[in-house]
C-alpha cells in the first residue's frame, strides 16, 4: 500500500507540473509561435536539458540511488553522510567543467546539433547566445537532482516532485515579466530556465538539512562508493537517456526540413511527456529505491512481485494514454496552443508529429519501470546495449523515412522523425523486456493474457468513443478556445468512461494495485472474470 501512496503522492504533484507545464507552453506558443528566434531557443534549451537527464534524474539517479540504499541498509549513517558529502562535490566539480565547456564551445554545439542554420547567421549567432545563457542550468538542476534522490530514498517524494511546477512558473514570470523589455524576447525563454534551476535547488536544500544529511562538498574521486556509482553510471549515460538521444538525433534531421519543423515536434514532444511524466516517471522514480531495497535485502520474489505491479500499471495507463493521443491529436493541438501567433497550420503540423509519435508511449512508459529492474541490481550494461540499438534503429528509421521526404519536399517530413522516435521506443522496452526474461531476473505473474485481453478490449472501446465524438464535432480549430476545452475534457472523460467500464465489466479488480500481490491474491483478484 505504501508503494501506491507514494506513486499517487509523486503522481499528484506531477500532474501540478504538468498542468503548470501547459500553461506555459501555451503561453509561449501564443506569445512566439514556432520559427526564427522560437526554433533557436528549443535548441538551446533540448541540449542543456539531454545533459539534465544525464546528471540529474536520468543515469545519476539511477547509479547512485542502488548505492545509497545499499549503504543505508549496511552501514551507520556516518557511512551514508560521507558519501553523501563525496558524491556532491564530486558531481559538482563535474558539472561545472561541463557547463564551461559548453558555454566556450557553444557555437561549435549549434554548428553540429542546427547544421540547416549554418546558412542563417543571425539564427544560428542566437542558437549560441542562448546556449550560453542556459549551460550553466545544468549546474543548479544536478545538485537539486541530488537532493531529490536522497529525499526519494527516505520515502519523501512530495517536495522533490513539485520542483518542476517552480520551473513552469518561473518561466511564466519571465515571459511575462522579461519579455516585453528585450529586443529578441524568446531570449527571456533562456534567462526564465537558469533562474529556475537556481530556485529549484533552493527549495530542496533545507530538506536535506532536515534529514541531517546537508552535503559539505568534497571532492571525492578516489571515494570507494563514489568511484563505484561512476562505474555503474558511465553505461547508463547512454541508456537512461535513450529518448533524449533520440530526440537530438531528430532536432538535427528537423533543422534540415521546413522552418518551424523543430518547433512542431518540440510542442508534440510536450504532449508525450504528459503522460509519461504523470505515470511513467513517477512509477519509475517510486520503484527504484523499493526494488534496490529489495535486492540488498536479496528478496527476489519481492522484487519480481513489485516489477511486475509497476509492468501493469504502466500497462494500465499507458495504453489508453497513447491512444488518446493518437486519436485526440489536433484537438489536443488546438485547445493548448492554438492561439495568437500559432496558427492553424502549426497545428496541423504539430498534431501530425504527435500522431505518428503516440505509437510508442505504452513503450516509452513500460521503459520507465524495465530501466530500474536492472538498475536496482546495480547493471547498467544491458541497459547500454539496449540503448545502442534503439538509437541504431531510430537513425536507420529516420533517413529512411525522412530523406525521400525531404528529397520530393514533402509537408509534414517532420512527422516521419516523429514516427521513427516511437518505433525506437518499442525497440527499447522489447529489447530490456526480453533481456529479463532471458535473465531469469523476472518471473510474470499468472494471468498476463487474459490481463492483456481485457486491456485491448477497453481500448477499442475507449477509440470507439472517441472516433464517434470527433465525427460529431468536426473542425475543432473553428471552435472558440471555451468551446475547444469544454469538448475536449467531454472527449477525455467519454473515453476514459468506456475505458474503465469495459475493464470493470470484465472482471478487472482496482484493489489489485493497493500493493505488490503474491501469485495466489493476485490470481484470484486481478485476473479474474467476472461472472
Amino acid at each position: 500500500m505504501k508503494l501506491l501512496r507514494s506513486t499517487l503522492l509523486f503522481t499528484a504533484m506531477t500532474l501540478l507540473s504538468r498542468i503548470s507545464g501547459f500553461a506555459r507552453d501555451m503561453l509561449q506558443a501564443t506569445l512566439f509561435g514556432t520559427g526564427g528566434a522560437m526554433s533557436a531557443f528549443i535548441v538551446a534549451y533540448r541540449i542543456p536539458n539531454f545533459l539534465r537527464r544525464v546528471f540529474a534524474e536520468g543515469s545519476m539517479a539511477m547509479a547512485f540511488v542502488p548505492v545509497l540504499n545499499e549503504i543505508r541498509e549496511r552501514r551507520d549513517p556516518a557511512a551514508l553522510h560521507d558519501f553523501i558529502d563525496h558524491m556532491a562535490g564530486s558531481l559538482a566539480a563535474v558539472v561545472f567543467v561541463v557547463a564551461g565547456i559548453g558555454m566556450l564551445a557553444a557555437p561549435l554545439i549549434a554548428a553540429v546539433f542546427t547544421p540547416g542554420t549554418l546558412d542563417e547567421p543571425e539564427k544560428f549567432a542566437l542558437t549560441a547566445e542562448m546556449l550560453r545563457i542556459t549551460f550553466p542550468y545544468l549546474v543548479f538542476i544536478s545538485l537539486m537532482a541530488l537532493c531529490a534522490s536522497v529525499l526519494n530514498s527516505f520515502g519523501k517524494f512530495g517536495l522533490a516532485a513539485f520542483t518542476p511546477v517552480l520551473h513552469n512558473l518561473t518561466v511564466i514570470a519571465a515571459m511575462l515579466l522579461l519579455a516585453p523589455h528585450m529586443e529578441v524576447p524568446p531570449k527571456a525563454l533562456a534567462w526564465g530556465v537558469l533562474v529556475a534551476g537556481f530556485l529549484q535547488l533552493a527549495l530542496l536544500w533545507p530538506a536535506l538539512a532536515r534529514l541531517g544529511l546537508r552535503p559539505r562538498f568534497k571532492l571525492g574521486f578516489q571515494h570507494a562508493d563514489v568511484r563505484r556509482v561512476g562505474r555503474l553510471m558511465i553505461p547508463t549515460l547512454f541508456s537512461s537517456s535513450v529518448a533524449q538521444v533520440n530526440l537530438l538525433v531528430g532536432t538535427v534531421f528537423a533543422s534540415l526540413l521546413a522552418d518551424g519543423s523543430q518547433d512542431w515536434l518540440y510542442y508534440s514532444d510536450r504532449l508525450i511527456e504528459f503522460p509519461l511524466g504523470l505515470f511513467g516517471v513517477a512509477i519509475g522514480t517510486v520503484i527504484l529505491p523499493h526494488l534496490s531495497r529489495r535486492f540488498a535485502a536479496q528478496d527476489h520474489a519481492g522484487y519480481s512481485q513489485s516489477l511486475d505491479w509497476g509492468l501493469r500499471l504502466v500497462l494500465l495507463v499507458g495504453w489508453p494514454a497513447g491512444l488518446g493521443l493518437m486519436f485526440l491529436a489536433e484537438p489536443i493541438t488546438a485547445t493548448v496552443y492554438n492561439y495568437g501567433r500559432f496558427t492553424g497550420h502549426d497545428t496541423q503540423m504539430a498534431a501530425w508529429s504527435l500522431t505518428a509519435m503516440s505509437i510508442g508511449v505504452p513503450a516509452f512508459m513500460a521503459s520507465k519501470v524495465l530501466l530500474p529492474a536492472f538498475y536496482a541490481r546495480q547493471d547498467t550494461k544491458t541497459p547500454m546495449r539496449a540503448a545502442l540499438w534503439t538509437v541504431a534503429a531510430n537513425v536507420g528509421l529516420t533517413v529512411a523515412i525522412v530523406t525521400p521526404l525531404a528529397l520530393n519536399h514533402t509537408v509534414g517530413g517532420h512527422a516521419g522523425i516523429a514516427f521513427a522516435t516511437g518505433i525506437a521506443g518499442l525497440v527499447n522496452a522489447l529489447w530490456l523486456f526480453v533481456a529479463l526474461r532471458r535473465q531469469q531476473i523476472f518471473t510474470a505473474q499468472p494471468g498476463w493474457l487474459l490481463y492483456l485481453l481485457k486491456l485491448l478490449l477497453a481500448g477499442a472501446a475507449m477509440v470507439t468513443t472517441l472516433l464517434t465524438l470527433r465525427l460529431h464535432i468536426g473542425d475543432w480549430s473553428a471552435l472558440h478556445a471555451l468551446q475547444r476545452v469544454l469538448w475536449l475534457v467531454t472527449a477525455v472523460t467519454a473515453g476514459a468512461a468506456s475505458y474503465a467500464v469495459v475493464l470493470l465489466a470484465t472482471g478487472f479488480a482496482p484493489q489489485s494495485f493497493s500493493r505488490p500481490l503474491s501469485r495466489d491474491s493476485m490470481s484470484a483478484s486481478l485476473y479474474s472474470v467476472a461472472p
